[in-house]
């Protein structure tokens, strides 16, 4: 199992990622993607919740409180500067397209190093949605064996917390509580 792709296929693969300009030289390329059964809007409107809560292990990246089931009125009011999942900051957007945020707390690029995610929605067929993470990791002019090591270990962890975000949005935009 490789833990750099999940749930991605070839076309994911070769996809212009909207962000890139962001970490034009990353040392790796890693996506996660999934399939939903609701409409772009809604997943997209899911994505924004992540304003006030990561929706992966709660335990872990939430200090134990349980992310809202139901959406929180005005975050989806977005605008580069605000911050996502306490470690990352919006740097670009698109309503209903994609978000871009960067990792900028000092206690996240100490843990992770420099890291790009962008979340987007593609529209498909019988009013779906397929959502896909592309995350850009490192900067190749300052990568060293540190940082590589950290790599190796960051996919796995960040595969875990991204596989349960994802399935989370999942349920939440196809009939959960909103």
């Amino acid at each position: 199992m490789n833990p750099r792709h999940w749930g991605t296929d070839r076309a994911d693969e070769l996809r212009a990622c909207p962000g890139s300009r962001f970490a034009p030289d990353p040392v790796e390329r890693w996506l996660r993607a999934i399939e939903i059964d609701a409409p772009v809007a809604v997943v997209f409107r899911w994505l924004c919740q992540m304003r006030v809560a990561p929706y992966s292990y709660d335990l872990l990246d939430n200090r134990g409180r349980r992310s809202p089931r139901r959406l929180t009125p005005g975050v989806e009011e977005l605008q580069a500067g605000q911050e996502f999942m306490t470690i990352f900051t919006l740097v670009d957007y698109q309503r209903d397209a994609y978000l871009t945020l960067e990792m900028t707390s000092e206690r996240g690029l100490r843990a992770f190093g420099p890291f790009i995610v962008v979340y987007d929605v593609e529209p498909l067929a019988g009013g779906r949605t397929r959502l896909r993470a592309t995350l850009l990791v490192g900067d190749k002019a300052k990568d060293g064996a540190i940082d590589a090591a950290r790599r190796r270990v960051l996919a796995w962890g960040d595969l875990a917390m991204m596989r349960r975000q994802l399935l989370t949005f999942k349920a939440l935009a196809e009939g959960g509580p909103r």
